[in-house]
């Protein structure tokens, strides 16, 4: 049995599974300091007999494995986790191997083996939400570097009547300051939701989504892209993706029909919860 946690910053998904992709109990804790949120993590394992625990965490995170603050959260806004020694503390209380990385990298993961990139060797995956991260699966192996990717703050060009802002607090408009949830909050007065009918702001999130993918597209060329978070549960802004991308792509590279290039998650809801039991089968094997 695999244990698995999908730490967000509104909340920690807990389950266990197996490297099928299983999952059995789970249980939701909401995300509020450490102090509060990692003992009932904790008390959660403790009953069940994992044999090692994944964690796709919110970031920026430490995944370098020579660092000495690797497993650590780093540069976050959110208040009691800068410098929060995630792995440290979950390897010590649960006594397992523990594979770590961000929740992005996590769902990218899980959709390529089981989900809507299934068969590729590369894809994708973005969430686009109260944040805009994005994990990359390479001929078969997460993309990893220095760090970890931090696709969602790409800068990207303003469309000539927006002149919001930004909700970025280290970029002010670079894309997750443009794009993510609480920008489109800030700049129409209303939550996503509400704005369900009101065109120009689709219109608007589609066309600053299709000049990251198209730079995703020049420099990473994944074989899927697979969008998922809460603000693309509103399904209509892919038409504008796919619009825009079009125009902004000018028929320079060849791409399979759109419309099955960029798609919804096949693992719905579950994607970083089941890519977080693959990183716990990972950490056994290595």
């Amino acid at each position: 049995m695999l244990g698995a946690i999908e730490a967000g910053g509104t909340k920690f998904v807990c389950a266990v599974g197996d490297e099928s992709g299983g999952i059995g109990e789970r249980i939701q804790i909401p995300t509020t300091i450490p102090e509060e949120t990692i003992p009932r993590v904790i008390g959660f394992f403790s009953k069940h007999g994992v044999e090692a625990i994944g964690i796709g965490s919110f970031g920026p995170i430490d995944v370098n494995l020579d660092s000495e603050t690797y497993g650590s959260i780093t540069s976050t806004p959110k208040p009691g986790w800068r410098g929060y020694p995630f792995v440290q503390e979950i390897r010590k209380a649960l006594g397992v191997p523990v594979g770590f990385n961000t929740d992005v990298n996590a769902a990218a993961l899980g959709e390529a083996t089981f989900g809507a990139a299934k068969g590729l060797d590369s894809c994708l995956y973005i969430t686009v939400g109260t944040g805009i991260g994005a994990g990359a699966v390479v001929q078969g192996k997460l993309l990893q570097g220095l760090s970890h990717p931090e696709m969602g703050h790409i800068l990207v060009r303003r469309h000539p009547e927006d002149h919001y802002k930004g909700k970025c607090p280290y970029h002010s408009d670079c894309l997750e300051g443009l794009a993510a949830g609480p920008a489109i909050e800030e700049r129409w007065g209303a939550k996503g939701i509400e704005l369900v009918s009101r065109e120009e702001v689709w219109d608007l999130e589609g066309y600053y989504i299709a000049q990251a993918l198209m730079q995703y597209i020049l420099i990473l060329s994944p074989k899927k892209i697979i969008l998922g978070g809460g603000v693309m549960n509103q399904k209509q802004v892919f038409s504008y993706i796919q619009k825009y991308l079009q125009e902004l792509l000018n028929d320079y590279v060849a791409l399979p029909r759109l419309s099955d290039y960029i798609v919804s998650p096949g693992l719905g809801d579950n994607a970083g919860i089941i890519g977080s039991l693959l990183l716990a089968r990972n950490a056994i094997q290595e």
